[in-house]
């Protein structure tokens, strides 16, 4: 089996071109299901539908989550497959079982207010209040998830036509960037990101004050940081601004699927979660002006 997973984290990786984070989310859920299998003394190829409900079950019974044991469930369906399609096995075993129910979160979401005061925290009196300023502005003004931002080279940017290009996924799009984040941006890469860098060679856009690529945990802790500083006692993370940015957007008057396809949403239905938050003042307009409301 062992050989197997092997195989198949390869095909993930060079035929679905799927992200780092995604291969090593697959890569947990295979291994944790192959230890199950190792002390159920079963057999990989030749486990049935009944053996897979008990293992969903295990998971439950050691308190996983709903969303991680569907998560579980789309791995090992996906490695069964591929066994299938390279003709390991005869028949998938985990056709016919049903994902548990994932009951959809309502997203954290900041007021305009709030979103105001956090960005109004970086002070642009040195080089990392010069870069958090522009790394701010940014994650709002794109709703770009964080590995989506520290994944972004310099020219990946576009201040002259003001959009810029996100390309982490097999999936491209581009993204408006308005007049205040161009303006945060454009001093950062003039007057903060050539003291940072070690060397002329690196392409990321937000480094460090190493000069390296930033990571996901020092984003975090940035954000962490001037969520204090602003006295805000919501939990604000990356991805709280993407929610934000979302949410202003609906609230604004602009379209669902524009917002779908500038949050990078495969489905519609994952953007229809922001509809819960539009404002009252959207929604007496709605029933005062629609015929059948």
């Amino acid at each position: 089996m062992e050989k197997q997973i092997k195989l198949f984290l390869e095909f993930l990786q060079k035929d679905k071109k799927l992200s780092n984070n995604t291969l090593q989310s697959y890569k947990r859920d295979i291994t944790q299901y192959e230890s199950y299998i190792n002390e159920e003394n079963l057999q990989y190829q030749k486990v049935n539908k009944e053996d897979i409900k008990k293992y969903l079950d295990n998971l439950k019974n050691i308190g996983k989550k709903t969303s991680t044991i569907s998560r579980n469930l789309a791995s090992i369906r996906s490695f069964y497959q591929y066994l299938l399609r390279v003709k390991k096995i005869k028949e998938d075993p985990t056709e016919g079982i049903q994902s548990p129910k994932v009951e959809k979160r309502v997203p954290s979401v900041l007021t305009s207010q709030e979103v105001e005061l956090l960005l109004e925290q970086p002070k642009s009196v040195d080089l990392k209040g010069i870069r958090d300023k522009a790394m701010l502005e940014f994650a709002y003004a794109t709703g770009m998830r964080v590995t989506e931002i520290i994944t972004l080279d310099i020219d990946d940017v576009n201040l002259k036509e003001g959009y810029v290009n996100c390309k982490h996924t097999n999936k491209q799009r581009n993204i408006p960037l308005g007049a205040i984040s161009i303006k945060a941006i454009k001093e950062y890469i003039e007057k903060a990101r050539p003291y940072l860098i070690k060397s002329e060679d690196e392409k990321s856009l937000f480094v460090n004050i190493n000069g390296k690529r930033l990571t996901r945990q020092g984003f975090w802790k940035i954000v962490k940081f001037y969520k204090e500083q602003a006295h805000i006692e919501k939990d604000i993370t990356p991805h709280v601004l993407r929610h934000s940015f979302a949410t202003h957007l609906l609230q604004n008057g602009a379209d669902l699927k524009a917002i779908q396809v500038m949050l990078g949403h495969s489905d519609i239905s994952s953007t229809q979660v922001y509809m819960q938050f539009q404002d009252e003042g959207l929604k007496n307009i709605y029933k005062k002006a629609h015929p059948r409301a």
